[in-house]
């Protein structure tokens, strides 16, 4: 398959190419950018050739596929573009700021019938994978508590890009962002959501939120809280979910469980194998026609989620879905 990156806007733009360029299957055929500086210095360290045209891009019929990188504020536009072009999509997390822009962006993907992948790399990572087949055996009993912690030091380090600070163009900063791994993860753990509080705060002051927390009630009284922010040094990822016959907790790369079924004793819990990433997963889909991970519907929710999240926090009081 042949993908065109379009935008090089988001940091993740060299490892979804990278993933491209190292996947046997694939070939990154150009690069697209709507600052053409910034774009094109992008292709030249990656000895890739850049094209300033989208619509020249888009109508290179040799051209099967593309991975989105541009600012999120752009996704809708570029993404029906797309769509319109019949080009299987690859895109970085979230698909849209506005749920009715994530709705016409889903109701067009459908309608191309084109593969669509959303990039949720934690939905991979054997830890995780683990204690979802842990609360599917039913050992924890009836699941009524999680809480995702996902933090870097993004802004307290002063490595994140100044874009990322933009409002306009990234819809907030550190839970619309950082935040998204949580947020797909609690929806995936717990399933659909019934209402939402937060609380943000800055403490770099930079304009948007880079701490923040989200509590989320879910069906049948569960709740999941949703932590993240760019100002926390050695703070590995941390994930732990309660039922009533016992809980579970992830910690970096480790995961201990216990309950009933183990006496009350903290065991480890068996790891599954690593599964590919997102982009490797994409590209399988396309090619071989494998089922396609972190479906467009998945991906409006968690547009949803974030949608919910900012107005519980912008009025002071609970959003509902």
């Amino acid at each position: 398959m042949k993908v065109a990156i379009l935008g090089t806007w988001h940091v993740h733009t060299k490892e979804y190419t990278t993933g491209v360029l190292n996947n046997p299957n694939a070939e990154v055929a150009v690069v697209w950018d709507n600052d053409a500086v910034r774009g094109k210095k992008f292709a030249d360290e990656m000895n890739l050739p850049f094209n300033a045209d989208l619509d020249a891009v888009l109508g290179d019929e040799s051209i099967d596929s593309v991975v989105i990188c541009t600012a999120t504020c752009d996704h809708p536009e570029i993404m029906m573009k797309v769509t319109a072009a019949k080009k299987n999509i690859f895109t970085e997390k979230v698909l849209t700021i506005d749920p009715k822009d994530a709705e016409k962006v889903a109701e067009a993907v459908k309608a191309s019938g084109k593969v669509f992948t959303i990039s949720y790399p934690h939905r991979t990572f054997p830890t995780l994978r683990a204690v979802k087949a842990l609360m599917d055996s039913g050992k924890l009993g009836r699941v009524t508590y999680a809480r995702v912690r996902n933090v870097h030091n993004g802004s307290s380090a002063n490595w994140l890009p100044p874009h990322f600070y933009d409002k306009a163009q990234c819809g907030g900063g550190a839970m619309i962002d950082l935040g998204s791994h949580p947020m797909y993860t609690l929806y995936w753990l717990l399933g659909e959501p019934k209402s939402i509080t937060s609380t943000f705060t800055q403490v770099t002051n930079r304009g948007v939120e880079d701490n923040a927390v989200s509590v989320i009630e879910f069906a049948d009284g569960k709740i999941g809280v949703s932590e993240t922010g760019f100002v926390s040094e050695c703070n590995p990822y941390t994930l732990e979910v309660s039922g009533t016959d016992g809980a579970v907790m992830v910690h970096g790369d480790s995961v201990q469980w216990g309950g009933k079924a183990t006496e009350g004793k903290w065991v480890d819990l068996e790891l599954p194998e690593k599964e590919p990433l997102p982009i490797d997963q994409w590209i399988d889909a396309v090619v071989n026609g494998k089922p396609s991970p972190f479906t467009i519907d998945e991906a409006v929710m968690l547009t949803r989620l974030m949608d919910g999240a900012y107005k519980a926090f912008e009025t002071g009081a609970k959003a509902t879905f």
